[in-house]
């Protein structure tokens, strides 16, 4: 077990407002970390400064990945030390379909071309533990795909890119019971004591398979409240509204 990610102090601001407010997260290899709060806590402001979105303006505070210092570093550079994000809401980016767009994005972070037929080989293997269709590798990406089939999209790229460090943004958000199941399964199947694991979600379904080493609650900006998978429980008994005199 190694120091993958550490935040430091993050104060975060979008379109002029802060949203992360002086927020400090260590995340090792090997571990599978819940953040939890109401809508509004920062709890995708947070993945999004880690990713490099530039439309999250980091105003404080520092991010390093490995050691490194990355809290200036652009997009492209973090994906290619390993970061990835699951969004919320994935975009359709018609013209390009999954299996060129996957090929193309671990080429690009590996800087070594991939065989086509190695690789459809194992995307193939990957969909099928998605229960996915074959079929959709030669769709363009997300395009007329429903909500469930572009969050197992972005599940499919997360296995093939193989990162050390995935950010899931309620990746169960519109996904009933099985698809929740089959994500879940093919999450905690990739993840192992090489990479690390963050979810937000507001349900504990996807938790069965994705056995949390630390759940953290967020309010207004910053980290109140770091407990093990037992804090869930509390959460869904009293809801945030105990937490937030903590955040004062």
């Amino acid at each position: 077990m190694s120091e993958l990610l550490r935040v430091e102090d993050l104060h975060v601001s979008v379109d002029g407002k802060e949203i992360l407010k002086g927020l400090d997260l260590v995340i090792n290899t090997g571990e599978t970390h819940v953040v939890m709060g109401s809508n509004g806590a920062g709890k995708s402001t947070l993945f999004n400064a880690v990713m490099g979105n530039p439309s999250y303006t980091i105003t404080q505070g520092k991010i390093y990945f490995e050691g490194r210092d990355i809290t200036t570093l652009p997009v492209n550079e973090r994906a290619k030390a390993g970061i990835f994000l699951a969004f919320q809401a994935p975009i359709a980016v018609p013209g390009i379909t999954v299996e060129n767009f996957i090929r193309n994005a671990k080429s690009t972070i590996t800087g070594k071309t991939e065989r086509i037929m190695a690789f459809r080989k194992k995307m193939r293997e990957q969909m099928k533990k998605l229960s996915m269709d074959r079929s959709y590798g030669d769709r363009y990406v997300n395009d007329g795909f429903s909500g469930g089939e572009r969050k197992k999209t972005e599940i499919l790229q997360m296995c093939l890119l193989e990162p050390k460090l995935t950010m899931l943004d309620e990746i169960d958000s519109g996904l009933d019971v099985d698809a929740v199941r089959i994500v879940s399964e093919c999450v905690s199947d990739y993840h192992d004591e090489s990479n690390a694991i963050v979810v937000i979600t507001h349900h504990s379904e996807i938790l069965q398979k994705l056995i949390p080493d630390f759940v953290h609650v967020l309010i207004d900006g910053r980290i109140v409240k770091t407990g093990d998978a037992s804090l869930i429980q509390e959460i869904e008994q009293y809801g945030y509204d105990s937490f937030k005199s903590q955040a004062n």
